[in-house]
C-alpha cells in the first residue's frame, strides 16, 4: 500500500511572505504574553545566551538557566516548553535575519533576481549563516523530527519549491527541494568542514554545481 503525501500549498506568484516566522513558542502556546511575562522571558533568554556563550550551547541546560536567573526550573519549562524550545528561541534573531535576506533582501538572494541566481545564492547564504552560528544550530537540531517539521524548515522548503518551479526544474519538486535542504543540513556541513577539512568555498561550489544539474538545460 502506497503512502500518500499531504499536498504542498499551491505555489504563489510572489514569495510566501506573510510576515517572518516567530520560531519561539509563547508560554501559553497561543495567547500573547503579558508585559511582565514577556520581560521575564527576555531576561531568561539573556541569561541563556550568556551561559551558551560561556559554556557552549551543547552544554546548556534548563536547570543552569533557572539557577543563573534565580527562578524555579518549572518557570523555564513553562516559558520554552523544553530545551529544544529554548534553543529555537535563542536562534530566533539569527533566523529572522536570514529570512529577511532571502524573502525581501537585495539580489541575488532577494526577489529582484532570476530564480536560478536566487537558488545559487540561497545555498551559499544558508551554509555560511548557519556555520557562523553553528553552536546554536547544532544544539537546536538534535531533535530530528522537530528539525524537519519546524516553521523555519517549512518556510525554506516552500521557498525552494517556488524557486525550483520558476526555474523550470523537472521531476518531483518537493523531493528535489528536500534533497537540497539535506545538502544544507548543519550537521553535514559541520562534519564536512570540521572532520573532512572541506572549505566553505568548496561547499558553495558543490551547491552551485547541484543547482546547475537540476535546473540548467
Amino acid at each position: 500500500m502506497k503512502e500518500s503525501l499531504p499536498p504542498l500549498p499551491a505555489p504563489r506568484e510572489t514569495d510566501p511572505l506573510d510576515g517572518l516566522l516567530d520560531l519561539a513558542p509563547t508560554a501559553s502556546g497561543q495567547r500573547r504574553l503579558r508585559a511582565d511575562a514577556a520581560r521575564n522571558r527576555t531576561r531568561l533568554l539573556e541569561v541563556a545566551a550568556r551561559l551558551a556563550a560561556d559554556c557552549g550551547a551543547a552544554n546548556l541546560t534548563m536547570e543552569a538557566v533557572a539557577t543563573a536567573a534565580e527562578v524555579g526550573k518549572g518557570t523555564v519549562f513553562r516559558r520554552f516548553g523544553d530545551r529544544t524550545g529554548l534553543m529555537f528561541a535563542l536562534l530566533d534573531h539569527h533566523e529572522r535575519e536570514l529570512q529577511a535576506a532571502f524573502l525581501t533582501g537585495p539580489p541575488p538572494l532577494g526577489p529582484d533576481a532570476p530564480p536560478v541566481e536566487r537558488l545559487r545564492a540561497f545555498g551559499a547564504a544558508v551554509i555560511r549563516h548557519e556555520y557562523a552560528h553553528r553552536d546554536l544550530y547544532l544544539a537546536a537540531h538534535t531533535d530530528v523530527s522537530r528539525r524537519h517539521t519546524g516553521p523555519a524548515n517549512q518556510l525554506r522548503l516552500g521557498h525552494l519549491c517556488m524557486l525550483l518551479r520558476r526555474a523550470g526544474a523537472r521531476g518531483d519538486i518537493e523531493l528535489l527541494a528536500q534533497t537540497l535542504l539535506g545538502y544544507l543540513d548543519i550537521n553535514l556541513v559541520d562534519h564536512l568542514v570540521g572532520r573532512r577539512g572541506m572549505s566553505m568555498d568548496r561547499l558553495q561550489l558543490g551547491w552551485e554545481d547541484l543547482i546547475e544539474r537540476l535546473v540548467v538545460a
